[in-house]
């Protein structure tokens, strides 16, 4: 997907239908993949990426093949759609508590061995099921690199109060982990 044909980008540029329909056939996959991670049910998803998908042909003049990836190009736009229509629904706004001082510890930073031993299914299923702003932190840190610096401005939060969610997550799946972990042995 990084080499989309310059012909195609080209025809959706000049708002060739047939060529929107195919670009949105060769990304809807990858798209939806993105959009799934960050909203809690697929109708949801497929809204984003209807949404984030307007975003990206009409903003496709601005993508430049030479600077940046088309794969990368997509995803930066596909998150910020995320992010703007997390901010629009405001959800995160009744949960977010701000949070001036973290400390870290070595308890944080120590790997469950049992995560080893889990699929990568299993693994999104156990992030699914954590808090809407602790996922989308957790999205934006682990799984597309995301620095905090970057998650606060996106979500005009304090660098400190993303650190916070972002530890109070791993905290959530650690725990979630060791009771699959005792099921498991039982």
């Amino acid at each position: 997907m990084n080499n989309i044909d310059q012909k195609l980008i080209s025809d959706c540029i000049n708002r060739k239908s047939e060529a929107e329909y195919t670009l949105y056939k060769i990304t809807y996959s990858y798209l939806m993949s993105i959009c799934i991670r960050y909203t809690r049910n697929e109708n949801r998803a497929k809204e984003v990426l209807n949404l984030g998908f307007h975003k990206i042909l009409k903003n496709l003049n601005k993508f430049r093949q030479n600077e940046v990836p088309f794969k990368s190009w997509i995803r930066r736009v596909m998150i910020n759609t995320l992010i703007n229509e997390f901010k629009k629904e405001k959800i995160h706004y009744n949960n977010v508590q701000y949070v001036e001082k973290y400390f870290e510890t070595s308890e944080y930073s120590s790997i469950n061995e049992a995560v080893t031993r889990l699929n990568i299914e299993q693994i999104y299923a156990l992030i699914a099921k954590l808090p809407l702003v602790n996922q989308q932190i957790f999205n934006l840190y682990y799984i597309d690199g995301y620095k905090h610096r970057e998650i606060a401005e996106l979500l005009n939060i304090n660098e400190n109060t993303s650190k916070w969610y972002l530890t109070v997550a791993k905290d959530k799946l650690k725990e979630m982990i060791n009771k699959l972990e005792l099921i498991a042995k039982n």
